[in-house]
């Protein structure tokens, strides 16, 4: 091709022609990649290219080429976010993983690694050659989406090896398609301006790009080797070598498609329970890492593993408004499929949505090898179910399960009796019977220590079901003397000879491996005890002198100020316990404060004008105080008749707290229930629930009302319809509403940070999203509550939309104001939102937390975010709130500070409330010795090689189940 004039406009005709610049090259006379690519890249001294995507066909075209050029920068699309692109290298190493992993093609990586290794051997070797200097040879950067939505247009400026430059461009893509098959047109610019112009326009991306992560580079490294292996060639747990089941089966899990992966602490839990499963053969763990650090995927982690090592059936029990959650996580997480129990249908529910009808029977008749239930049913000591799954018959060589892993279990308890015995609820006494049939056995909580520390040890107890090695054989101190083995565990008492120690250390005995003291294996050794066995009934006296005083001297040593026996004990032994504080100290977690609303002194006077005297409750109207008062009165006539009614009296108040709607829908309920005409016709509901709970009342035990009971619960109707009747826009605007709305729109938290809004009760939720939905009529605003009752607002209009739906679309930013129920309190990820509002206030502070985890989290652009709370003055929620703004607002870290519930009672004055919350406070503080047992394995601090080696080889793990494997284990029924 030659080169030829373009035009002679405004010249004159007598002028000489000129030899233009520019030359075109279409596809249609030959590859692009043969007439024009190769010639000018071989020996070039320098390649600035603007790309499109970064794929793995990226270098395919002139590669060998490409490798004699003496420096390439290429900047790429990536559809990231601004904010993405700036908050942290490890979010945008996320993003672009699972971009990487969208491109792959429709076979994914599987099938494009084994038709194209050498496209990825190839990528490797160039991104990570080196230039003479030791700098990259090729460096690539990637563009946000709003700076340049879609590079469409292709350019590139090559420094030819004679030190001449060229520019050209076009809409070719850097793929062998592309260049070698498409039809695509080209144009070469070798013009001084034309140059300077083109490479203006690199520069001018490049500025505002950042480099494409290691994280990607070193995937595609993994890709370049991997390979398929079959489960029976998996180790279940090999520290040292270069495969076992857990790397090879998540290597590739839609949580590392998605950029993420198991965390340290995950990692860490995970190598723990294969420790336990090679040395006990049956697992026995409670995992209470705080709120916010993931316990779920822990979790099912395990379930995962013990389906495909083939240990037996899974069963997860979960209570009823998280056995969807988990459910999802499980597949879109781990790649798990599943099937969920659905009570009210008889069915069995798939993780695809599909539905097979069964009986209640059939409850043991899993059609996956994963089942989860709800504790709800389980609770119900009448039920068909509960019946069935303590009955299911094990197949020959298997327990009856594999394993049982119960979440939120600090519900499992017991109560003290009038003779001083303790009664378990149905929930402990379902998990004691069902443990004892089961071979692995996992608790989860993020609260094993309530106001009563006995609780902790129902929980001991089912993990000691079955397995002596926990708490020792039916003599064992540790089993029989829980009030004691509490003090010996809190440091209460100090044991400091042999004979006081001797029956706390012999019943049972620790294995010795992974143990914090090597005393234990010296004993084992001395007594000659079986691998299995757990106890001995010798005594010290037979113990050779010298061990007794190497015992005798450990037991007057406290080290780091612990006694023995708070660092050697079978709460420590089998409660994994990984503090926040100690992850973000470590590195491995970013410290995020947060700032509590209402300040304690506030300057802006149009803030400090919502606010009552104290300056921590919103002023409230008239008819909402005159309803607190009647509602103090209804419940306090109500328990005078009827003690049992404790927890509709919390629910109501709650409720009404709550907001003015929620309280008159549930008066309304008991009002018709009680035949109040005032309260109009309309069908009550037989049971009122709280919201996330699976506790419930049933109306019909409210039995005659007094009159004193009907003339409170009328004046409460009264109030409440006055209170809930005002006008969203008028001057008596619910008092919340209003500073909900100036913090909005004044603060500017919309519009600077996004916002979401919290409530407990779906009434609450709805009201006020239908009232931000008016007020912002042209933002987006989104609903995230129950299956079914989700959606989205927009211009007047209200579409139902499910909940992945909006998940993503707070992901991708373009949904900045969400309100929520409390299912969106766990397993959420909302860190694109930077300010949190709490319309009401949980007397369950760990929800308090659950809250703010969803945007004090891995991810989050700012160093600190902003939670307001909410609370009417005059009621019961601002004695809970000023008693514990003070504890949050010291440090914002509530495990450790604060129990599971604040319990009603409490909340007979602000002095009663403080004094059990400073005695929850200082029994959970005497708990260190979870950090000296487990805080290495998650920090890394106190790994060995090797287990450092394992946690950090999960990245680069080549050697990957084969698909086919892992879900025809999975898929295998009941």
């Amino acid at each position: 091709m030659v080169g030829y004039e373009v035009g002679r406009t405004g010249m004159s005709d007598l002028s000489p022609p000129r030899i233009s610049h520019i030359r075109r090259f279409s596809s249609r006379e030959g590859r692009l990649r043969h007439i024009f690519l190769r010639d000018r890249l071989l020996g070039a001294q320098k390649y600035d290219r603007i790309a499109g995507y970064f794929r793995s066909s990226i270098f395919e075209v002139a590669a060998e080429e490409i490798a004699s050029v003496g420096k390439i920068r290429i900047v790429c699309n990536s559809d990231l976010d601004p904010a993405d692109i700036q908050v942290s290298k490890e979010v945008r190493a996320q993003a672009l993983m699972k971009q990487w992993w969208e491109g792959t093609g429709e076979g994914g990586v599987a099938v494009d690694t084994l038709l194209r290794r050498d496209r990825y051997t190839l990528m490797r070797d160039l991104l990570t050659a080196k230039d003479g200097n030791s700098q990259p040879k090729i460096e690539i950067r990637v563009i946000d989406r709003f700076t340049a939505p879609l590079i469409h247009g292709k350019a590139g400026i090559i420094t030819l090896a004679d030190g001449t430059r060229t520019s050209f461009m076009g809409s070719v893509n850097e793929t062998r398609q592309g260049w070698g098959e498409h039809y695509e047109l080209v144009w070469e610019d070798t013009s001084e301006e034309g140059i300077d112009w083109t490479q203006a326009e690199f520069d001018y991306l490049w500025k505002r790009s950042v480099p494409l992560p290691d994280a990607v580079v070193t995937e595609i490294s993994r890709c370049a080797d991997r390979i398929e292996v079959r489960i029976p060639d998996c180790p279940p747990w090999d520290e040292q070598g270069d495969v076992d089941l857990p790397r090879a089966a998540l290597a590739e899990s839609p949580l590392v498609r998605a950029g993420e992966g198991l965390q340290p602490w995950q990692k860490a839990f995970v190598s723990e329970f294969l420790r336990q499963r090679e040395l006990y053969g049956n697992v026995r763990l409670l995992l209470a890492d705080e709120v916010g650090v993931g316990k779920t995927l822990s979790l099912a982690t395990s379930a995962l593993l013990t389906a495909l090592l083939g240990d037996g059936p899974a069963l997860i029990l979960a209570p009823a408004t998280l056995c969807e959650q988990w459910q999802t996580e499980l597949v879109e997480k781990l790649g798990i499929p599943s099937a969920r129990w659905m009570s009210n249908e008889k069915a069995w529910a798939d993780h695809r949505g599909h539905v097979i009808p069964s009986r209640a029977e059939d409850i043991t008749r899993c059609p996956y090898r994963i089942a989860i239930v709800s504790t709800g049913i389980v609770m119900r000591m009448d039920a068909v179910e509960r019946r069935a799954l303590l009955e299911r018959r094990a197949r020959p060589g298997e327990a009856a399960y594999g394993i049982v892993i119960l979440d939120e279990a600090h519900k499992a308890r017991g109560r003290a009796e009038a003779d001083g015995s303790r009664e378990a609820n149905n929930l402990l006494d379902f998990m004691n019977r069902i443990a004892l049939r089961s071979r692995h056995v996992l608790l989860g909580t993020a609260t094993p220590i309530q106001t009563n520390a006995l609780d902790l040890w129902d929980l001991m107890g089912i993990l000691a079901s079955g397995a002596d090695h926990v708490l020792g054989g039916d003599l064992s101190r540790w089993r029989n003397q829980p009030e004691e083995a509490l003090r010996l565990i809190r440091g209460e008492i100090r044991p400091r000879t042999i004979e006081d120690a001797w029956e706390w250390l012999r019943n049972p005995i620790p294995l010795g491996r992974g143990e914090t003291d090597p005393l234990f294996g010296y004993l084992r050794e001395h007594f000659r005890m079986a691998d299995d066995g757990a106890l001995t009934s010798s005594s010290y006296t037979d113990l050779p002198e010298d061990l007794r005083w190497d015992i005798a001297d450990r037991l007057e040593e406290d080290r780091r100020g612990i006694a023995f026996f708070q660092e050697n004990n079978p709460v420590v032994r089998h409660t994994v316990l990984r503090r926040r504080a100690a992850l973000e100290n470590a590195g491995l977690m970013k410290r995020v404060a947060v700032n509590l609303h209402p300040r304690p002194v506030e300057h802006d006077p149009r803030t400090r004008a919502f606010y009552g005297a104290t300056g921590r409750a919103v002023a409230s109207t008239i008819p909402l105080q005159d309803a607190f008062v009647a509602a103090e009165a209804y419940t306090s006539a109500l328990m005078e008749r009827n003690r049992g009614a404790g927890f509709l009296r919390s629910l109501l108040l709650q409720r009404i707290c709550s907001s003015s709607i929620a309280g008159l829908s549930t008066t309304l309920a008991i009002a018709r229930r009680t035949c109040i005409p005032e309260a109009g016709e309309g069908e009550a509901p037989a049971v009122l629930r709280a919201d996330g709970d699976d506790q419930e009342f049933d109306l019909a035990q409210l039995g005659e009302a007094s009159q004193a009971e009907r003339a409170a619960l009328r004046d409460l109707l009264g109030h409440l319809r006055v209170a809930a009747s005002a006008s969203p826009t008028g001057t008596d605007a619910d008092p919340k509403l209003q500073v909900l709305r100036h913090y909005l729109r004044e603060v500017g938290w919309l519009g600077s940070y996004g916002c979401i809004i919290f409530s407990q009760y779906y009434d609450t939720a709805r009201w006020i999203a239908d009232c931000l939905a008016a007020e912002f009529s042209s933002t987006p605003v989104g609903l995230y509550a129950g299956a079914g009752r989700s959606g989205l607002y927009k211009d007047g209009h209200f579409a139902s939309a499910e909940r992945t739906t909006i998940k993503a679309a707070v992901r991708d930013r373009r949904l900045k104001l969400l309100v929520a129920t409390d299912a969106a309190a766990e397993g959420l990820n909302l860190q694109t939102l930077g300010t949190l509002v709490n319309v009401d206030l949980p007397w369950n502070p760990s929800k308090l937390e659950q809250r703010i985890g969803r945007i004090k989290r891995f991810g989050q652009a700012r160093s600190e975010v902003d939670m307001l709370s909410l609370v009417y003055e005059g009621s019961r929620d601002e004695v809970v709130y000023d008693r514990l703004s003070q504890r949050m607002r010291d440090r914002f870290d509530i495990f450790g500070q604060l129990p599971d519930t604040i319990e009603d009672d409490w909340i007979e004055s602000e002095e009663h409330l403080e004094r059990e919350l400073r005695k929850h406070a200082e029994t959970k503080a005497r708990l260190s010795a979870f950090d000296v047992r487990w805080g290495g394995t998650a920090t890394g601090q106190g790994a060995t090689p090797a287990q450092a080696a394992w946690q950090s080889g999960w990245e680069t793990c080549t050697k990957v189940l084969a698909r086919d494997d892992v879900e025809k284990a999975l898929a295998e029924g009941w």
